[in-house]
């Protein structure tokens, strides 16, 4: 690092847990392909904030039940046993898969307004949950997840609690969460750690809180969890679903609600049209009175990922960074995707420089 740039200051908050995830690969429209979640992810963050100067902290363990502000109990329970009931029943063996992959889904069309029961055949009770093929669970996940949720909540912590040396956190979490429902996980998601840090910082500092989402995705999980929660205001920029991407059913621009925004942006789309839409989510947040800021940062809006047809560049995520720290609120940044090993941890430390420019 030149000793003339600043090192990060706001705490980098990590857990070795995350790498006991191991998707192994994808199944998408029935085809095993490989896995783009892979743990290289986390660990070219880590030594991108380590060079850059960041101070890393621990996840602390929370308990299981603070999950439950976000999440349905019959969620937990399955994500946290599905992978030994998946051995137990054999499905390792026969037919030999070795994650769990659902192949059939309760749909509001197969039920026609009944109430599903719980399937007795771990292969069915796979889909009771999951809302996707490619999300797959393997021996290491939940512990994964659990970490990933722990250093949400921890980011949070030192945020609300003023023990960091700003007030502002990065929670380096893996797997990411932004997909995650109340009662459902996909999208390379299982729990939802920008709902919980959000959680958090809403019942400590009050309300309104804001969820400005920049990841290339829409956050569909964190605006269908704070839709009926007025202290939560959620915003997102996103490629548009209309044109073919990713939650392809939700986040449409005429969706919005009170309490929540979304700014779609075409295929192809650069700096600054991009950076536009951060900054009138911004300003609608500033014009709502929120209190604290939760920042799921994706980096796959970066031109070249392979899972966005975006085109942003590493100074459009130093500038999205400063917008965000003109704010001048209490923030906690949740990382969500980006997926080029080779820059994702450049990325992430622009971003995080630009706000802490934005702050000064």
């Amino acid at each position: 690092m030149s000793a003339d740039v600043k090192p990060i200051s706001m705490p980098v908050v990590w857990s070795d847990r995350h790498a006991g995830h191991v998707p192994g690969a994808e199944i998408w429209v029935g085809v095993r392909t490989p896995g783009t979640e892979v743990p290289e992810r986390a660990e070219r963050i880590r030594a991108a904030v380590e060079a850059a100067g960041a101070t890393l902290i621990a996840a602390e363990p929370h308990p299981d039940s603070d999950l439950s502000a976000v999440h349905d109990h019959a969620l937990l329970e399955h994500l946290e046993h599905a992978w030994v009931r998946w051995e137990e029943a054999g499905l390792t063996e026969d037919p030999g898969q070795d994650r769990v992959v659902p192949y059939i889904f309760p749909t509001p069309g197969m039920l026609a307004g009944a109430e599903p029961g719980t399937p007795a055949a771990m292969s069915a009770r796979a889909g009771l949950f999951a809302y996707d093929t490619m999300t797959l669970i393997g021996p290491g996940t939940w512990e994964a997840a659990r970490g990933a949720a722990d250093a949400a909540m921890t980011a949070a912590d030192l945020v609300a609690s003023g023990a960091g040396p700003t007030d502002s956190a990065y929670a380096l979490c893996r797997p990411p969460g932004h997909h995650a429902t109340r009662e459902a996980f996909g999208g390379s998601c299982y729990l939802n750690n920008a709902a919980l840090a959000a959680t958090r910082l809403r019942e400590r500092l009050g309300g309104p809180v804001a969820v400005i989402d920049i990841d290339a995705h829409h956050g569909n999980g964190t605006e269908a969890i704070f839709a009926p929660d007025p202290k939560v205001l959620t915003g997102s920029v996103h490629v548009d679903p209309g044109a073919g991407w990713f939650p392809h059913f939700l986040g449409f621009e005429d969706t919005d609600g009170e309490g929540n925004r979304n700014l779609t942006l075409s295929p192809g789309s650069g700096d600054e049209p991009w950076l536009d839409a951060i900054a009138r989510l911004a300003g609608w947040a500033r014009a709502s009175g929120a209190r604290a800021l939760v920042v799921p940062l994706g980096v796959d809006a970066a031109g070249g990922d392979p899972e966005s047809p975006l085109d942003v560049t590493v100074g459009g995520y130093g500038e999205a960074g400063r917008i965000l720290g003109e704010l001048g609120l209490p923030t906690v940044f949740v990382q969500e995707g980006g997926y080029v090993l080779e820059t994702v941890g450049d990325l992430v430390v622009a971003t995080l420089r630009g706000f802490e420019s934005g702050r000064s």
